[in-house]
């Protein structure tokens, strides 16, 4: 049967054009940035094998938090968190802990180059336990960061390293992975963090007037200095957001010009340095007051979700509860004014007890232990992996509440 060549190409070109014209265009979504800012505490220094100790606990939670973070296929369990302390057990009980004292007390000889030997295989198989552990960690495509943790500069996909070293991590990498899952399209964190900081002075919000100085600062020198580093690090933190704004393509390859992006929320973690001034401490509230509304002004949010990590080094609802900078940091989210926009966390409540219990017994005599599920000082949380998973995932949980009330 003979067929008119045209005709039947127009019938094709027709059939390939009206399913691609009856097909919805589907509106890709905003970018939606988080900022997160603080000092030491928001920078991160803990190690990140150290978030194994999830798996010591028993809470649910916990063990939704392990399949958060870890690969499927990692291996990991309680089993092996518990064969790793062990070992680490044994080997302290060989070398007498971080000092090598047992080893060091030795005459030379066989015998002490044979329990050289010894502590030298364990330890290799130490190091492999936590090398093991931090490459298991998930990494995320959809969540991208770009982050200052002091002097670590970087940025690309969510994962760990993050924080104040190669293989360390804040709160960044639990809220990131937490808040995926928690709202649809791509993501950008913004992290600008410097350890040592007060909100009284080094990030001191400008409505709140220019930083007050002492008698001995006035007539120490010092006082141009002084009063020219006042508000240094808040504004160092807007040219690194700004700057981040400027160019959302190269911060996140999946940002369309068309669809825009949003400023969905802001974390601050913060307080330590300010505990140890009368005028610092009790001007707390006040400064996180004005530092709120300083930067919804900034950003045009009028509304911006903010939640506020209150200091919990104290570890107990009592002695979290006596330090004037947490209170502060409590009454300033109760603020009339932020009724429905701003929460703060309660830190203290996702402290890693058994990191702490692990310290506790002398973290130098039981040093492998020790550094199995810890890595810094009390006043970094001990430098627990689990402590920053969780306190993420709670900063997420409370965004989470705070995105969905603007929407209602």
């Amino acid at each position: 049967m003979n067929t008119n060549p045209f005709k039947k190409s127009v019938i094709l070109a027709l059939a390939i054009l009206i399913p691609a014209i009856a097909a919805p265009v589907i509106a890709k979504e905003k970018l939606k940035i988080f900022i997160l800012a603080g000092q030491s505490n928001m920078v991160g220094h803990a190690e990140a094998h150290t978030i194994s100790t999830l798996f010591h606990s028993e809470d649910a939670r916990d063990n939704q938090l392990t399949e958060l973070v870890f690969k499927d296929d990692s291996g990991l369990s309680k089993k092996t968190l518990e064969d790793q302390l062990e070992r680490a057990k044994n080997l302290d009980e060989l070398t007498g802990g971080v000092s090598n004292d047992k080893i060091k007390a030795m005459a030379e000889g066989a015998e002490k180059t044979a329990l050289e030997e010894k502590v030298k295989k364990h330890k290799e198989t130490h190091e492999a336990y936590l090398a093991k552990v931090t490459s298991s960690c998930v990494g995320s495509d959809r969540v991208y960061i770009n982050s200052i943790a002091d002097g670590n500069v970087k940025s690309g996909k969510l994962g760990v390293g993050y924080g104040g070293g190669k293989n360390k991590l804040g709160p960044e990498y639990g809220f990131g992975l937490s808040i995926a899952e928690k709202i649809k399209g791509p993501i950008l964190l913004i992290k600008t963090s410097w350890g040592g900081k007060s909100i009284n002075y080094d990030f001191r919000p400008p409505s709140v007037g220019e930083y007050p100085l002492d008698e001995k600062q006035k007539s120490g020198g010092k006082a141009e200095q002084i009063k020219k580093n006042a508000s240094l690090n808040y504004r160092l933190m807007n040219e690194s957001i700004r700057k981040v704004l400027g160019n959302l393509k190269e911060n996140h390859p999946d940002y369309d010009s068309d669809a825009g992006h949003e400023i969905a929320g802001f974390i601050w973690f913060q307080g330590f340095n300010d505990q140890f001034s009368p005028e610092f401490r009790n001007n707390y509230k006040n400064n996180m007051i004005g530092f709120i509304k300083d930067i919804r002004k900034e950003y045009k949010v009028p509304k911006m979700p903010f939640v506020i990590g209150v200091l919990g080094t104290g570890m107990t609802a009592e002695k979290v509860g006596e330090n004037q900078v947490s209170i502060g940091q409590r009454e300033a989210a109760k603020a009339p004014e932020f009724k429905g926009n701003v929460l703060s966390v309660e830190s203290y409540k996702d402290y890693s007890l058994f990191s702490n219990e692990v310290y506790q017994r002398g973290w130098a005599k039981n040093f492998h232990q020790w550094v199995t599920v810890g890595s810094d000082r009390p006043y970094h949380y001990l430098g627990s992996g689990t402590f920053f998973v969780r306190l993420g995932d709670s900063f997420a949980k409370s965004m989470a509440e705070l995105i969905a009330k603007q929407k209602k």
